[in-house]
């Protein structure tokens, strides 16, 4: 299985540390991307969020299906007005009590994101009305998809009570604004978030297994339906343990986060299932950088670019659909030939995204992913698409451009791609423009600091709900053919390259992002652990790092040199371990040579992982994995038979 060969693992610590300096980690599925979409095109996602805004909640605009907005005084769960919006244009489901949070709560927090304070707007405080979601009445005590919701799906019920919190984080002030419920008692946001959080983590501590379908909170049992598990439920059930823990210091909800990710690492299965994996990996992330803790980081992050084993096809898409590059978009690559979602593709980028502020080996990645989504997702809107190429061309007029259509399909009705929905298909609306996707459009404006058609620049402090204070932290992206130089005006820190640079420039090769923390001038810089900080602040939550470049995570076969990437600041190496499927395979005080792996030893389409641990004199753990697929390639002779003949020879040698 492990052979000791005439391979160099790695020898960059004899070099000094321009040559190395650069540890990133290759997710395949980006890799395969093209380095550039095609057309390249960014809207101005600020001024499109905002345009969706002002269409959204103006109650004077006239035309079909208009206005969107209108009063709910119901008052199902509080004595107050609330509002309600559609699902989709032209909703004929829609009636008091059928608003979802998916939609109004997400409305208020893209806006939020994209510079609206939705606290005072045409003399409403749409914030608080947004209480109502909060199932007082019905005896639920959780924040739910309805005003009278139910808790049948995961996602659906987990989802919600996620965007209540991002939009308490945003809205500090009003936290503990008293408002009266239907019952006479008084509730604010912060006793909301709080009840919301101990009934998720009464839930969480009663489960072993989070492959389940749904929870029932009245019999206090999980529901179980085989077609459809949503084990990533318990994704978003960490993020939402993790924010509860830093509001509300119960240790108890760490202990739950750890556990729903310590779950999703141990499966076999991808459980993608909607919306809630992503969260996942960036409370991992975060997680690992402040608490120590270690889950297979890569393992969930590469999950969420590879075809999902719950729902089938879904994930990344990359391909390009006619004239036009879809590659980033999120949904099904499989459904009609291939159907990405607004909503999806909005919260994929906010979610994942800040990741790299707590491990920037995953920048170059998805630096790249960025600026596919950010060109790839105008393709949502009606203005970005021939009239013939999309379901309902006759209401873009009144969309004014702001309102996207449910999804983009890569064929229908000859032409590729196509914008629709399954709105019309299903006769619950008459159009497909969904506004359950178009009011997440801010979570990906919100990211957006700028782009002069070469570099991207995201701003990674917008979606990382729940920070530490932190300085400005930016991602720079190169999408030109060339170098791009920037020049600096202040202090500013590399966290990919570890380097500072003061009133100077950078240059930025193809390709490559750097990860830019803005600081402020003339503080002291100490290292703690693992860590920089200035002023008592967390600059670099990864100061040393380790990445194994070979093998990567997907199919390989036959002898593997593994290769290390390792960039070392703040100490010197003490000793190296390298772990094959738990196993210890090499140990010393110097990194190895001469060692390559047979993985024509194993089962043929067998998983396996590869562990490194590197430990430096200060005491600090350096630590990387990755899962690969032992996999015999099929010959390219016959690779294109049909499906038996293929299957045959590709598992002849084992026989």
């Amino acid at each position: 299985m492990v052979k000791y060969l005439c391979a160099i693992l790695c020898l960059m610590l004899l070099f000094p540390p321009s040559v190395w300096a650069r540890v990133q980690k290759e997710i395949p599925l980006i890799s395969g991307m093209p380095r550039r979409p095609k057309p390249l095109k960014v809207i101005n996602w600020q001024a499109r969020a905002q345009a969706w805004d002002k269409l959204a909640f103006s109650f004077d605009q006239e035309g079909p299906f208009l206005p969107l907005i209108s009063w709910d005084t119901e008052e199902v769960n509080f004595r107050q007005k609330s509002f309600s919006l559609p699902s989709y244009v032209g909703d004929y489901r829609t009636r008091p009590g059928s608003q979802e949070a998916i939609n109004l709560i997400a409305a208020v927090v893209g806006a939020t994101l994209a510079g609206i304070d939705k606290s005072d707007q045409h003399g409403e405080n749409w914030v608080l009305m947004l209480k109502e979601f909060y199932n007082h009445t019905n005896g639920n005590n959780l924040v739910l998809n309805n005003p009278d919701g139910r808790t049948g799906s995961l996602w659906y019920t987990v989802f919600p009570s996620m965007l209540f919190f991002m939009l308490v984080d945003l809205y500090p002030e009003l936290a503990n604004t008293e408002s009266i419920t239907s019952t006479g008692e008084t509730l604010t946001m912060s006793e909301i978030t709080k009840q919301t959080a101990y009934r998720f983590l009464e839930m969480i501590e009663s489960l072993d297994d989070f492959s389940i379908t749904g929870y029932s909170f009245t019999k206090k049992e999980p529901v179980v339906h085989s077609w459809q598990i949503e084990g990533d439920g318990a994704a978003g059930l960490a993020w939402l343990c993790h924010q509860a823990y830093l509001k509300l210091g119960d240790p108890h909800f760490k202990r739950g986060a750890e556990k729903c990710l310590s779950y999703l690492a141990e499966l076999d299965i991808n459980p993608f299932y909607e919306v809630l994996l992503p969260y996942g990996v960036y409370t991992a992330a975060r997680l690992q950088a402040e608490e120590g803790l270690e889950f297979d980081l890569d393992k969930l992050m590469q999950w969420c670019f590879q075809s999902s084993d719950v729902r089938k096809g879904w994930g990344v898409i990359s391909d390009r659909w006619g004239d036009y590059d879809v590659h980033g978009l999120a949904g099904s690559r499989t459904d009609g030939g291939g159907y990405a979602f607004a909503m999806n593709s909005f919260q994929m980028a906010a979610s994942l995204l800040p990741t790299v502020r707590y491990d920037p080996r995953y920048a170059d990645a998805l630096g790249k992913w960025a600026l596919h989504v950010v060109s790839n997702a105008r393709l949502f809107y009606p203005d970005e698409l021939p009239l013939d190429h999309q379901s309902n061309p006759e209401w873009l007029p009144f969309s004014q451009g702001a309102v996207a259509y449910e999804g983009l399909r890569k064929s229908e009705r000859g032409k590729s791609p196509y914008a629709t929905g399954d709105a019309v298909k299903g006769e619950w609306a008459a159009t497909n423009y969904a506004l359950y996707g178009s009011s997440h459009v801010g979570f990906l404006a919100g990211l957006i600091h700028s782009w002069d058609r070469e570099i991207l620049i995201l701003d990674l402090l917008k979606t990382d709900f729940g920070k530490d204070d932190a300085y400005p932290t930016y991602l720079y992206y190169n999408g030109a053919h060339k170098g791009v130089t920037i020049t600096l005006d202040g202090v500013f820190y590399d966290l990919v390259t570890k380097k500072y640079f003061k009133d100077s420039e950078l240059i930025l090769e193809p390709n490559k992002s750097a990860l830019l923390v803005s600081l402020p001038r003339d503080k002291e810089i100490n290292y703690q652990g693992n860590s920089l900080v200035v002023e008592e602040i967390i600059v670099d939550y990864m100061v040393n790092m380790v990445a194994i470049k070979s093998p990567q995570a997907g199919p390989v076969w036959g002898e593997i040199t593994p290769e290390l990437e390792l960039i070392i600041q703040s100490s010197t190496l003490q000793a190296v371990e390298l772990y094959l499927d738990g196993e210890l395979i090499y140990q010393d005080k110097k990194l190895p040579e001469n060692i390559s792996i047979d993985t024509t030893s194993f089962t043929h389409k067998s998983w396996h992982q590869l562990e490194v641990y590197v430990t430096l004199e200060n005491g600090v753990r350096l630590r990387d994995t990755v899962n690969f697929l032992a996999q015999r390639p099929v010959p390219r002779a016959i690779a294109g038979l049909p499906h038996p003949l293929g299957v045959l020879w590709a598992d002849f040698g084992k026989y």
